[in-house]
């Protein structure tokens, strides 16, 4: 019996039970929609793209090719509340299940498109659509107004296409927000201007590509009439050529893009060129896209199998080698950094040890030293030199030769004594007399008998 049972038993390596069950939920899951936030998102230099989707409840690990990610319409980033379609697969390396996605729209995006749609239908309904409401460009306008953002490429693309094909025209810029609140007001107020001022042959609304959520502006009801009632004729240049709004429908002319709209106003015989081109455009979008459904339909129904096994093992080895490719760079990175730390630190050491160093603060101490030195001598100099003229001044004040200034003289006898008394001198007596101009000598008379 036991026998029996060994030879029953099925035994399985890791690598057979893993590809096993990931054939099953691959069967089991393949174009399934998954709701959930981004996070963690990391583009590999391969071009594939990996990252986290997570609720409240659980994380997914998700991965998506580098030939899905270039197709896709809406570019995962952090944070952002997506639906994802794709299939589950088992990363055999790491036992893990992940979603291979190939599509991505974010939460939201549905109401949005209802919401345009519905306007469309009404404003349809109204005759705003109508071709024969739409009036023709006028074939070399001279005058023509924008309204746009004054900042950004949009404006420089516009103005320098002009510059390029028709130099000398007279232009006019409205300044407007184009995404975000106010910005439908601003728009309005412009065309307004425009409509009401006879200034402008034509009007060209411009702004650049972005999502549904960033091209809102343009699909408003307010912004639609405000198109229709312009007196202006009206080129709508919003996003790229694939980006359609309310406003294009309303508008008399719709350019693929801004830019376009500058060569629609500057050279009317390039219209029917550009429009080759749009349609050229449009059919070879609409062929690859039915071509991408076709191409799904027959993977789906398994004619492609044998292909896909083999893109789903490229891609995992994609995978491997991205996941191999960080791990060099972080040690990478880790070993430059513990040698940048080591590096500072000697510098450091060397730095405190460099007698540049303290020959330059000991000389910088020593010149400190000595000009405070010369303050010192300079002010000691100063204070005396001051006190000098004070005793100058005092000593010159008191000399009895400035006396002889103002007329008066010293008689002094010939022994230097000077005469006081007329008794000290005898008649006969030499005498010397110092007057302010010099010295005069006298002989001493005998007195006036007469008492004179």
């Amino acid at each position: 019996m036991d026998q029996i049972l060994d030879n029953q038993r099925r035994e399985y390596s890791v690598g057979e039970l893993t590809a096993e069950i990931g054939e099953l939920l691959t069967d089991a899951y393949s174009g399934i929609w998954v709701r959930g936030e981004i996070s963690g998102l990391k583009l590999a230099t391969s071009g594939h793209a990996y990252f986290t989707l997570k609720d409240d409840r659980a994380t997914l690990r998700a991965a998506c090719w580098k030939g899905a990610y270039r197709l896709l319409r809406f570019k995962p980033k952090d944070g952002a509340e997506v639906l994802v379609r794709g299939r589950i697969e088992v990363y055999e390396p790491r036992g893990e299940y992940q979603l291979i996605v190939d599509t991505i729209e974010p939460v939201g995006a549905g109401a949005l498109q209802a919401a345009f749609e519905k306007l469309k239908t009404k404003l349809a309904a109204e005759g705003l659509f109508d071709a024969d409401r739409k009036r023709a460009l006028p074939r070399l306008p001279r005058h023509i107004a924008i309204v746009t953002s004054p900042t950004g490429a949009v404006i420089r693309d516009i103005l320098h296409v002009i510059e390029r094909r028709f130099p000398g025209l007279h232009i006019r810029l409205f300044p407007a927000l184009v995404q975000g609140q106010g910005s439908a007001a601003q728009v309005i107020a412009g065309l307004d201007h425009f409509s009401q001022n006879p200034w402008a042959d034509v009007v060209i609304l411009a702004r650049g590509g972005g999502s549904l959520e960033d091209l809102w502006t343009f699909n408003e009801e307010d912004v639609a009439r405000a198109i229709a009632r312009s007196n202006v004729p009206v080129i709508s240049a919003i996003g790229h050529e694939t980006d359609f709004t309310i406003a294009d429908f309303v508008a008399d002319r719709r350019a693929p893009t801004p830019s376009a709209a500058a060569e629609i106003v500057t050279e009317s015989r390039e219209a029917i060129y550009n429009q080759v081109l749009t349609v050229q455009s449009r059919v070879a979008q609409a062929i690859h896209l039915r071509l991408s459904r076709a191409a799904r339909r027959l993977g789906e129904l398994g004619t492609q199998r044998a292909q896909m096994t083999i893109e789903r093992r490229l891609f995992r080895a994609g995978q491997r080698l991205d996941d191999a490719s960080q791990e060099l760079r972080d040690a990478i990175r880790a070993e430059l950094d513990d040698n940048i730390a080591c590096w500072v630190q000697l510098d450091r050491r060397l730095r405190r040890l460099d007698l540049r160093l303290r020959l330059q603060t000991d000389k910088f101490r020593a010149n400190r030293a000595a000009s405070q030195l010369n303050t010192l001598i300079a002010r000691n100099l100063t204070s005396a030199q001051t006190k000098t003229n004070l005793l100058t001044a005092r000593l010159e004040a008191l000399n009895p030769l400035r006396i002889l200034d103002r007329g008066f003289a010293v008689v002094t006898l010939p022994n230097g004594q000077v005469l006081r008394r007329p008794a000290d001198a005898p008649p006969g007596t030499r005498l010397q007399i110092r007057l302010a101009g010099g010295v005069a000598a006298a002989t001493a008379a005998p007195p006036d008998q007469t008492g004179k």
